[in-house]
């Protein structure tokens, strides 16, 4: 999962950047409204936290440009503002919901979860593809009753192919959902961390589940 942070407090920001990558998420951050909402339509974030008074555009007129641009995926506002219609606006012009600071980041982190869980609520917190499952909540991988042991990064890569299962994924929708703004497009990290989850998935005598579409992608699935 891929979050775009837009938080003008660098301190704040890098505590967001921080916390957020320890759960395996992508991070970008950006201090300037303007700057933020540049990033948000050009790039494909499955989340993004505003705060609201931001320099040359604040949080609301940016999540207000996005759903008019069309762009649906979760928002939540950040604020020191605590006003129940400051709330009410923001929640009416597209926030899917709003924080008041200062919060306490177990609310922050489940309020995000929650929102990244109702555009798919039938997908839950648990995927599973044969006997490979993964538990989101739990922030466990096992295939055939065995535990496998992931570094963050390898666990979010196996997350957005589960979700994926069946379809072909690019290097570019994988670099933009998996990876922060700093990815690189032509570098092999991709490569390297498919090889390294088809080492501790692929297990001896089971079936292969990752396969490379050559030329065009990867896809998790039973058929090659």
């Amino acid at each position: 999962m891929r979050i775009l942070v837009v938080e003008d407090d660098q301190q704040t920001g890098e505590i967001l950047k921080e916390n957020l990558e320890a759960e395996s998420y992508a991070v970008d951050l950006e201090q300037d409204g303007a700057k933020g909402l540049y990033r948000a339509k050009t790039n494909d974030y499955d989340f993004i936290i505003l705060d609201n008074i931001l320099p040359n555009k604040e949080g609301s007129e940016i999540c207000q440009e996005l759903r008019y641009s069309g762009k649906m995926m979760p928002i939540m506002m950040l604020t020191v503002q605590d006003e129940i219609n400051r709330k009410v606006g923001a929640l009416n012009i597209g926030a899917d919901d709003y924080l008041t600071k200062p919060y306490s980041y177990a609310e922050f982190s489940a309020r995000v979860r929650a929102l990244l869980r109702r555009p798919k609520q039938v997908e839950g917190m648990r995927l599973a593809v044969d006997d490979l499952i993964l538990d989101k909540e739990k922030g466990i991988v096992s295939r055939a009753g065995r535990e496998i042991y992931l570094t963050g990064k390898e666990f979010a890569l196996l997350e957005y192919l589960m979700k994926n299962h069946g379809r072909l994924v690019t290097r570019g929708m994988i670099l933009e959902h998996v990876w922060d703004n700093n990815g690189d497009l032509f570098s092999n990290t991709i490569e390297t961390h498919i090889l390294r989850l088809r080492r501790k998935i692929d297990l001896r005598n089971k079936r292969r589940l990752i396969h490379t579409v050559p030329g065009r992608g990867y896809r998790i699935s039973l058929d090659p």
